[in-house]
């Protein structure tokens, strides 16, 4: 069994910062990609960043320049950090992992979200 657990989120007013942690724990070989998504009230999830095993990282153009991904490999943790924050960063954060538990194959985990509020 794996987990993905996420934690950090919070309510924050605007121009603050947050950063996200997110775990992976259980019965995990290797991890490849690592991702965050948000969902805000009434819309799609969308692909926030992303990085991969070897620390090569993707941003939504809404987020580039205000959020930094990085992982520590040896705590098979994601982090987010998130500076800047506005009002439309509102939102549930996702943590996503691709986990290989030692079949050889990578199978998709996400985990439960942490909420992301931020005030005017």
């Amino acid at each position: 069994q794996v987990q993905l657990v996420e934690s950090g989120g919070g309510l924050v007013q605007a121009g603050g910062s947050l950063r996200l942690s997110c775990v992976a724990s259980g019965s995990i070989f290797s991890i490849s990609g690592m991702v965050w998504y948000r969902q805000a009230p009434g819309k799609q999830r969308e692909l926030v960043a992303s990085v991969t095993a070897g620390g090569r990282t993707n941003y939504a153009d809404s987020v580039k320049g205000r959020f930094t991904i990085s992982r520590d490999n040896a705590k098979n943790t994601v982090y987010l950090q998130i500076n800047s924050l506005k009002v439309e960063d509102t939102a549930v954060y996702y943590c996503n992992a691709f986990i290989n538990s030692g079949s050889g194959y990578y199978d998709d985990y996400w985990g439960q979200g942490t909420q992301v509020t931020v005030s005017s």
